[in-house]
């Protein structure tokens, strides 16, 4: 997918936004500044060049994504062509489906309490039951 001179190497912004991690190269030049985005382990310029093989740490929101660049590519392609572009770590998708499902429990109101319910409580809950 890649073109130019040297096809084994793309800055890190450009491969960002190609890759679709970021709808705009801007912003993906803003997240890596800003430190949210992780060169094998360590923080990073907009201008380093990414080879395959590279780690990747990208925290966008409360997710962090951990991804292994397989491909490089200057261009934005479709997202079935993104998608090619990295291998997603299971620890990572493993995090992340973890979050995606406390998020939902959140959403519907649904807490895990810290502790167990005191007497006073206890009696409550004992009423809700019996009265529906």
């Amino acid at each position: 997918m890649s073109t130019g001179p040297d096809e084994t190497r793309v800055r890190l912004d450009k491969w960002l936004w190609a890759a679709r991690f970021y709808k705009t190269r801007s912003l993906a030049k803003t997240a890596v500044d800003g430190g949210k985005v992780h060169l094998n382990g360590t923080r990073t310029k907009p201008a380093k060049e990414v080879v395959p093989g590279d780690r990747l740490t990208v925290t966008r929101g409360e997710v962090e994504q951990t991804v292994t660049v397989v491909q490089i590519a200057e261009r934005r392609g479709s997202a079935a062509i993104a998608a090619t572009l990295y291998e997603e770590t299971p620890e990572s998708i493993d995090i992340r489906e973890r979050l995606r499902s406390e998020r939902r429990m959140r959403a519907a109101g649904l807490t895990v309490p810290k502790s167990r319910p005191n007497k006073k409580q206890r009696r409550a809950l004992r009423e809700l039951k019996t009265l529906g």
